[in-house]
């Protein structure tokens, strides 16, 4: 089908259903890729037939490793699969229009990292390279959605897969893109190798990304030379300070503002989840937004009429405090509610 895509059948979706008597469960409703014909036909077809939003995940946790961080998130994407995909179906929802295309294949990349410290300054290096490749088969799998008209719905791995996005969607329309970052991190470190801080650094020095706007930035926990290449470029942001502690501003009237500054250029919605308190995540924080604000984030983003993806990353199941049962429960259910967030806003 294609070389860097695990196209999901019945089999595959299998081990993570559950049937109730009298009950339509998501996973029932859901659309699978045809696998008679070749990627990019199938999901052409797939739009003709009334699909238009699509979930792949990407199980990889060698960007947040590549930042000096933690691993874990390659499992945000079962995580978000055994709770989403057994939700009831009714009339608040819209999976008809949904397509489980499966997940971008870096099992090999996963491989070849297994093992290396981070501390380690020669295989620190091995990381950065093995994100860099990620970042090809990010970009190529994604532009067949782009390319078929369809939206995508990205889940898991680090926040260095915004570049592989980014790129695609740059490519697709022909322009540099915007992109708004729910995030207490602007992810504007420098290109130094690639890894989950520098994925905007690189879309930005590609001209893949023009405008670039971030929500709830911490002012503690970026460095200088970060805010200075935020004044020096097309980029902005609301601080979690001047929205939660200062109150100078609401989130509401914030993410507003900041949709309202943006040209008509495609938007990426870009969710970092370790800017949500306690949830288990490669930078896990006691100090930041609920879910409900997230959930609110997404829906004011996805209203916009040149929003063209939602990009959900970060999520470490493992890192839970009780372990990596309640990790991927927590998980699960704070990523779909995230997914059900931008299909309310988009269909309803």
């Amino acid at each position: 089908m294609h070389p860097t895509l695990k196209v999901y059948d019945e089999n595959a979706v299998k081990p993570y259903c559950s049937t109730r008597v009298n009950e339509t469960k998501t996973w029932q409703s859901v659309a699978l890729l045809d696998t008679h014909v070749n990627v990019q036909q199938a999901l052409n077809d797939a739009a003709q037939f009334g699909i238009r939003y699509v979930l792949i995940g990407i199980c990889e946790d060698i960007g947040p490793r590549a930042n000096l961080g933690n691993g874990g998130s390659h499992q945000a994407w079962p995580a978000f699969l055994q709770y989403f995909l057994n939700l009831p179906v009714n009339q608040f929802n819209a999976t008809q229009q949904v397509l489980l295309l499966g997940e971008i294949d870096v099992d090999d990349v996963m491989v070849q990292a297994q093992g290396l410290n981070n501390q380690h300054a020669e295989e620190l290096a091995q990381l950065r390279k093995l994100c860099a490749s990620i970042d090809e088969r990010v970009e190529a799998v994604v532009t067949l959605i782009f390319n078929a008209g369809l939206e995508p719905i990205i889940i898991g791995g680090g926040h260095n897969n915004s570049f592989g996005i980014l790129s695609a969607l740059s490519k697709h329309s022909g322009a540099s893109v915007n992109a708004i970052n729910f995030d207490p991190h602007a992810d504007l470190r420098p290109c130094e190798g690639r890894h989950s801080g520098n994925g905007f650094s690189y879309a930005l020095k590609k001209n893949a990304l023009q405008q670039y706007h971030i929500i709830g930035l911490h002012e503690q926990k970026n460095n200088q030379a970060i805010f200075d290449l935020i004044a020096q470029n097309q980029c902005s942001f609301h601080s979690y300070q001047a929205i939660n502690i200062r109150r100078e501003i609401s989130l509401t009237d914030a993410i507003q503002h900041a949709l309202a500054a943006f040209n008509n250029a495609p938007l990426g919605i870009e969710l970092d989840l370790d800017s949500i308190s306690f949830l288990p995540a490669s930078a896990y924080t006691c100090c930041g937004f609920s879910v409900s604000d997230a959930e609110h984030y997404v829906y004011l983003t996805a209203k916009h009429s040149t929003a063209h993806y939602l990009h959900l990353c970060e999520a470490a199941p493992l890192n839970h405090p009780a372990g990596l049962t309640a990790g991927m429960q927590s998980c699960g259910q704070i990523i779909s509610a995230l997914v059900n967030a931008y299909l309310h806003a988009k269909t309803r």
